[in-house]
């Protein structure tokens, strides 16, 4: 997908696009200085992992697909300048490119109920955590451990995220999190 994208947007005359991986963008972009970093929200939790490459001032254009609001609010915890569906044709990815690059925000349409959803999660950013560990495959125990817990409170975090996301169980929580891009 990154080779993709960038071979779409080298034919614009102004834009130079580099395709990296989140792991080796960050030597990259010391040596390009991108005024924006396009990273896929779907990818394997990059926006919460570390920052994005480029520094202070270049602007972070998220890729989002479309009913999945826990990427969108990933990307805005993560200070997102732009957010632009993976449906989206390419003249509205090079408009939110430019738009982002002048500084400025762009998020598209077609995204608008996501960000409403998104707003509405309810899950605490500590329930989010220990059920991104159980998703991962961590046992109560492990989760505890991890997060400097006792078993007991994390198996009230456990039913906690069951009630408020009308889970039957732990599985069902995990899916019906994962269906939203909570987790």
């Amino acid at each position: 997908m990154r080779s993709a994208l960038a071979a779409l947007l080298r034919d614009e005359e102004q834009i130079d696009a580099v395709a990296a991986c989140w792991g080796s963008a960050h030597g990259r972009a010391r040596s390009f200085r991108p005024q924006v970093c396009v990273v896929d929200g779907d990818g394997a939790g990059p926006m919460q992992d570390a920052s994005p490459p480029g520094g202070p001032d270049c602007g972070l254009l998220v890729l989002a697909s479309a009913c999945r609001p826990g990427t969108l609010r990933r990307a805005v915890a993560a200070k997102a300048r732009g957010f632009v569906d993976k449906d989206a044709p390419p003249a509205r990815l090079r408009h939110a490119i430019n738009l982002v690059a002048a500084g400025k925000r762009y998020v598209d349409h077609t995204l608008t109920l996501d960000f409403l959803q998104a707003a509405d999660m309810p899950l605490t950013p500590r329930e989010l955590n220990v059920l991104q560990l159980a998703a991962g495959g961590a046992s109560v125990p492990e989760i505890a451990h991890e997060l400097h817990l006792s078993t007991g409170t994390v198996r009230n975090y456990m039913a906690a995220i069951n009630r408020k996301t009308g889970a039957r169980n732990r599985v069902d929580a995990i899916r019906i999190s994962q269906g939203a891009g909570w987790v």
